[in-house]
């Protein structure tokens, strides 16, 4: 039960939620030119992104570091009081500098001011007072001024680093689009755990050389059947002596076949496949393929190059390997 005279845990929540998504829609309506002054700094950066802040901003900074990284920034996160006492070799020319302190007088922030001019580095600020030391000494100062914190005693950083932590992930986004940042570049950062399963390209599931089901289109029907069995993918590929695929034949084109004539086995694969099958290219995401798949109510695609030559088969349970099924 509620201790009387206090707010229950329920009504907090909503309190504290609502500060933070409004001091978020109040940061939005305030973007200005320096957002995109801010944006175009970090697109000219030759060397990296460096992040400092101390405290709970500093616990943000190494986030917003993180997402830089990620999304094809190099960035690192500074610890601003381990910087004066011997990490300042961190900060090399070229280097960009993002420094977060909602006061914009924190100590050990500041103190970087004159290593950061010293080395001629550009210094994009966050700070809620533009009348700050940090503020007036940056190339840019985003505005991160909140109406209130969320904390029932208006002490711990709560809305106040929230925006930080927005306004930072609108930064690397900005700056994603504007390098044109794709999915492939993603993926390129991305090889381990459940995001670089989804990740994973065709080219690296699918079945290659003699696992492929594959036959000619002479190939007699009963000679058909048994690679498709044989391979136990359901599908074999129909193609040319030089690789060309031709077309395919499943499982399902079987049973349909046999629906409507009863004798198949003196037909050749030629007579019996579907032609122009939904193909693959070995590149495309396996995302891209189990879509495909779903969309078309298939369960294996065929790979091909850019010449139509058969590169291998890629099934639904492949996918499996990737957490998309």
């Amino acid at each position: 039960m509620p201790t009387p005279g206090k707010s229950s845990s329920l009504e907090l929540a909503r309190r504290v939620l609502g500060i933070e998504a409004a001091a978020l829609n109040d940061l939005a309506s305030r973007l200005d030119a320096r957002f995109d002054a801010a944006v175009d700094l970090l697109a000219k950066c030759k060397g990296r992104v460096i992040v400092a802040g101390m405290g709970k901003s500093g616990i943000i900074a190494r986030k917003i570091a993180a997402t830089f990284s990620s999304t094809g920034t190099p960035s690192l996160f500074l610890h601003p009081a381990e910087a004066v006492h011997g990490d300042l070799g961190a900060m090399v020319a070229g280097d960009v500098v993002v420094a977060l302190s909602y006061s914009g007088e924190t100590e050990e922030v500041v103190r970087l001011l004159e290593p950061i001019k010293r080395l001629g580095l550009h210094l994009i600020s966050m700070t809620g007072v533009a009348a700050s030391t940090l503020a007036a000494s940056s190339d840019v100062d985003l505005d991160v001024r909140i109406a209130e914190e969320a904390c029932p005693l208006g002490l711990a950083p709560t809305a106040s680093t929230t925006v930080m932590l927005a306004l930072g992930d609108a930064l690397a986004l900005a700056l994603l689009d504007r390098r044109g940042f794709t999915p492939e570049d993603f993926a390129q950062l991305h090889p381990a755990g459940k995001l670089g399963d989804r990740l994973r390209r065709v080219g690296q599931l699918m079945h290659t050389g003699s696992d492929i089901p594959r036959v000619l289109p002479t190939t007699a029907m009963p000679d058909v059947i048994y690679e498709m069995s044989r391979k136990r993918l359901g599908v074999t590929a129909v193609a040319s002596p030089d690789g060309k695929l031709l077309g395919v034949l499943s499982d399902g084109d079987l049973r349909r076949l046999l629906e409507k004539n009863k004798d198949v086995l003196h037909l050749t694969a030629a007579d019996c496949m579907t032609t122009m099958p939904v193909t693959i290219d070995g590149n495309e995401l396996a995302a891209t393929a189990l879509r495909t798949m779903e969309t078309r109510r298939i369960t294996a695609l065929m790979v091909v190059d850019s010449t139509g030559r058969l590169e291998g088969v890629v099934h639904l349970h492949d996918l499996w390997t990737t957490g998309l099924v």
